[in-house]
């Protein structure tokens, strides 16, 4: 098995990682969302989505 951050042999104490460092690293894009679990329930209230119009653009004048 393989790092998924690096490419390098997995250690055993940080599998499926290769080192603390590769975890953390791992960790940090799950934290900051730079990885997205894909889901078809529709965002909340006032939360982004692609298929709503910009405010500025809105037909119902808010």
């Amino acid at each position: 098995m393989t790092c998924p951050i690096c490419g390098r042999p997995a250690d055993p104490r940080y599998r499926p990682f290769c080192s603390r460092r590769c975890a953390d690293v791992d960790l940090g894009r799950w934290l900051t969302g730079g990885y997205a679990v894909p889901t078809d329930e529709a965002p909340p209230d006032g939360g982004p989505a692609s298929d709503r119009e910009p405010p500025a653009q809105r037909r119902d004048g808010r």
